[in-house]
């Protein structure tokens, strides 16, 4: 399994549904919708509205990612207005089984996320009740970071981590994936790569997208 994910945190809203078509025709399944509070994060963007909005125009998957705080209050919403993925941090839930429950019973993937700072120790417990795990390779809050390189080891115990247990969870990275970058990543373990200024700070998302497919498959 190998997808690129494009984060619509980078994309133009004036235009959002011009901007789905194209990423989609580059080879896109997948959508990376943040949802920011100003509380968890240092920046407010979007909720459950636009989310509605987003999948009332696209069958692409809708992969959500919670950087809020009391993200069990809202998270099960997520999925029912749309969201197909929905993920939470690990930082910001003391409640993680009964969150990551809540989400699969409505109707979604459950992931938990995970910032650059934090020990996958946090997470090995209530790994074994998440469909993905999202490592955070930067700082949560703002596009067009660059990627920390350290977090590549932490892919490869992720990894084996799940590999030793035999579970069925994916791996999902976010933070300053480029196409310098992608196939690194990709052998590291990585299977969701989301990717924002890589993918809409181009003058060709489609093209952008199918580079980084080209590029990151090569180690599938």
């Amino acid at each position: 399994m190998f997808e690129i994910a494009p984060s619509l945190l980078s994309a133009d809203f004036t235009r959002l549904g011009e901007q789905i078509r194209e990423v989609a025709d580059g080879g896109a399944t997948i959508l990376h919708v943040d949802v920011m509070d100003g509380h968890f994060v240092p920046n407010i963007t979007i909720g459950l509205p636009v989310v509605r909005s987003i999948r009332a125009m696209t069958g692409l998957t809708i992969d959500t990612h919670l950087m809020i705080e009391q993200p069990g209050r809202y998270a099960a919403g997520f999925a029912k207005a749309g969201a197909n993925m929905v993920s939470v941090h690990v930082e910001a839930d003391p409640h993680l089984h009964r969150t990551l429950s809540s989400i699969r019973d409505a109707g979604a993937r459950a992931g938990i996320a995970i910032n650059p700072a934090t020990p996958l120790s946090a997470i090995e417990e209530a790994v074994q009740h998440s469909d993905f795990v999202l490592v955070m390779s930067v700082n949560p809050g703002f596009g067009g970071q660059r990627f920390i390189p350290s977090v590549l080891d932490k892919l490869r115990r992720l990894r084996r981590l799940i590999n030793d247990r035999g579970l069925a969870v994916n791996i999902e990275i976010d933070g300053g994936v480029d196409s310098g970058n992608v196939a690194e990543i990709s052998k590291a373990g990585a299977e969701i790569l989301v990717a924002g200024s890589a993918v809409y700070g181009t003058a060709d998302p489609a093209a952008a997208v199918k580079e980084l497919i080209e590029k990151g498959t090569r180690w599938v």
